[in-house]
């Protein structure tokens, strides 16, 4: 039986039957239901109904859509799709005048009448799928921690004779100077944005109030604090969720955030490395693995509480790290974040408590059901459906093969000697060669059938047609300033 449950003014309907949904629409006085999926690249989608058209056959039968217009998904030629909604997503638009029931669908090939292999939600779903069957575990938990910028304004343009982007932002260190009539400072110093209060952090009201349309969306928040960059660089985090329902919860958590930054006049980004000289935003993702209620991944005697399972975990983690990043660190803005020298987690080590490293224990609590590894690898512009998908893979295969992470490295990263630094491997540095990383290293993946050959194929293909060639093609602004009188 599902239940309503009321979150500040708008309602979640959990756990649901097709019917319940159809029910709950007309009760909530419902007018449009949205119907959203998401693209291989990791990018929301939607198209829009009149409550009158969801019946409980859409539940079963699916409503069709144009594939061929779809990011990844497929030719003119076989373009013919069906979005199947799950029922167990609904809750009532909360960014939204018009009254309108939020849905998130699987896709599925109306020909062949079986799920879409190349649906990133899909892939989400049967990496959850294999882990029960191969009797681990019974569930995973995910909690990522998503890093973004808030700025005021943003302009960027590029064509064949010119190319710049401007950013601003009230919070902008390079804005004390400026004449706002008048200028108040608390303007947060590079690299000094770490928990300040108000009013040196001026979005403090601003994440709150975000938050709570989040919690209108069924996102349960667990805290929220100004980040270490100037010009509004944020973070909020999320209780901790099954793989499939935390993609779930990233998407609308972007979501919400996009749109409701656009109600005040601002805007967000989760791109990786923004400015330059400050802080790049981070996805420090939390994972553990359960067998029913208890967490194999706790052993009050090992190392940082772990036990051998979370310790070979971590071994796969660490040894597919560059083809992981494929997926978790999927940008070639991602690159600007993670280089070598600065507080990015490049080092393919394990740790208690360093931030320093790829692979941090946190050890906040000794309570068993508090025992879980963060990495610190991956960025918000992942992909979370394939990101986590690919990680819980990547520590499955560490476990099924017993892969030893080696040992821990407790001591700061960046202030070791040369010949003990020369030890410590380090991620790739480009897009680039994680791709060709994934395209060597891959096997661990397929196990399942959870991801399939055609979907790497296509990832590959696209991200270096897309985006690895495009920016390799253009001249860089910099350049200019280095070259032009050479």
């Amino acid at each position: 039986m599902a239940r309503a449950k009321q979150n500040e003014s708008t309602t979640v309907l959990e756990a649901a039957t097709p019917a319940e949904v159809v029910e709950f629409a007309r009760s909530q006085g419902v007018q449009m239901v949205d119907l959203k999926f998401t693209d291989l690249p990791g990018t929301l989608q939607h198209f829009t109904i009149p409550v009158e058209e969801l019946d409980t056959k859409s539940f079963s039968e699916g409503l069709g859509f144009d594939g061929s217009s779809i990011r990844g998904f497929m030719e003119i030629h076989e373009s013919d799709m069906l979005l199947i909604p799950d029922p167990t997503t609904a809750f009532v638009d909360p960014m939204l005048e018009v009254p309108t029931l939020n849905l998130i669908c699987n896709v599925r090939d109306p020909v062949l009448g079986t799920s879409f292999t190349r649906d990133p939600r899909y892939v989400a779903q049967k990496a959850e799928e294999h882990l029960i069957r191969v009797g681990i575990a019974t569930t995973s938990y995910w909690g990522p921690e998503l890093e973004f910028y808030v700025f005021d304004d943003v302009r960027y343009e590029q064509n064949q004779n010119s190319a710049f982007y401007r950013i601003d932002s009230r919070e902008g260190s390079w804005n004390t100077g400026r004449d706002e009539g008048p200028n108040l400072g608390y303007k947060p110093r590079y690299k000094e944005g770490y928990f300040p209060t108000p009013p040196t952090d001026s979005l403090q009201d601003f994440r709150s109030r975000a938050v709570q349309r989040m919690k209108q969306c069924g996102i349960d928040v667990e805290l929220h604090h100004h980040e270490v960059g100037t010009a509004g660089q944020c973070e909020i985090d999320m209780r901790f969720k099954s793989l499939t329902r935390m993609g779930d919860q990233v998407q609308f958590y972007k979501y919400v955030l996009r749109n409701f930054a656009r109600e005040y006049g601002k805007t967000i980004t989760f791109m990786p490395k923004p400015l330059f000289q400050d802080n790049g935003s981070g996805m420090h993702v939390h994972q553990s693995l359960w067998k029913d209620d208890t967490n194999i991944f706790f052993d009050r005697e090992g190392y940082g509480l772990l036990s051998r399972t979370a310790l070979h975990y971590i071994g796969g983690l660490l040894k597919h790290s560059a083809a992981l990043l494929a997926f978790c660190a999927p940008t070639t803005n991602s690159y600007r974040r993670l280089v070598p020298g600065y507080e990015a987690p490049i080092n393919l080590v394990y740790s208690k408590r360093n931030r320093s490293a790829c692979v941090r224990i946190p050890m906040y609590s000794e309570n068993p059901k508090a025992k879980r590894l963060e990495y610190r690898c991956p960025d918000p512009s992942a992909n979370c459906y394939l990101a986590f998908a690919a990680m819980l893979m990547a520590g499955l295969d560490g476990i099924k093969k017993r892969i030893e992470p080696g040992d821990p490295l407790d001591r700061d990263l960046y202030h070791l000697d040369p010949e003990e630094a020369s030890k410590v491997k380090q991620v790739p540095g480009s897009l680039e060669e994680v791709l060709n990383a994934l395209e060597q290293d891959h096997d661990f993946l397929l196990e399942g059938n959870v991801f399939t050959k055609d979907l790497i194929e296509t990832w590959i293909s696209y991200k270096r047609e897309k985006e690895v060639d495009p920016v390799r093609l253009r001249p860089h602004p910099y350049e200019f300033h280095l070259y032009y009188d050479i």
